[in-house]
């Protein structure tokens, strides 16, 4: 898959190391394609897209785009947009990562996961989808999480 991936950091109450940024551009492609093989539907957005968009935001700019485009009051962990944005809450990864006791730039790779297998056509508002989306995302985790990005994001 041939996409154009920005990553912007448009916070700043969470530290985001450039490097952070230039690793996550580069292992989009790989989390894409794994995405799309575990795509829920045949044409998805994601087999479309061009560029993709992915922009780190603090809780307050989490919580108007969540009530803008959702009609849900609060910050979340992410919001995808089929046009190929992907927004996420980089304060709820960090309050995510500390209760589970993992680094904070896990949590954004799982987040940008999420992201992208809304783009291939999952959902999770009902709970037996979410189980097959949450499956799915794990094991694209578990399969990017390798020492090299590890290093990369240390």
């Amino acid at each position: 898959m041939s996409i154009e991936v920005i990553v912007g950091n448009h916070q700043h109450v969470v530290e985001i190391p450039e490097s952070w940024l230039t690793a996550f551009e580069e292992i989009a492609h790989p989390a894409a394609d794994l995405a799309l093989a575990h795509a829920a539907q045949d044409d998805s957005p994601l087999s479309h897209l061009a560029t993709l968009e992915v922009a780190l935001v603090d809780d307050s700019t989490s919580d108007q785009v969540h009530r803008d485009f959702m009609d849900i009051e609060g910050p979340t962990d992410v919001i995808t947009f089929h046009h190929g944005e992907i927004v996420i809450g980089v304060e709820v990864a960090q309050r995510q990562s500390d209760e589970y006791g993992e680094p904070v730039c896990r949590e954004l790779l799982r987040y940008l996961v999420h992201g992208l297998l809304h783009l291939a056509g999952h959902e999770d508002a009902d709970p037996e989808e979410r189980k097959i989306m949450e499956t799915a995302q794990e094991k694209i985790v578990a399969a990017l999480w390798s020492d090299d990005l590890k290093n990369r994001l240390a």
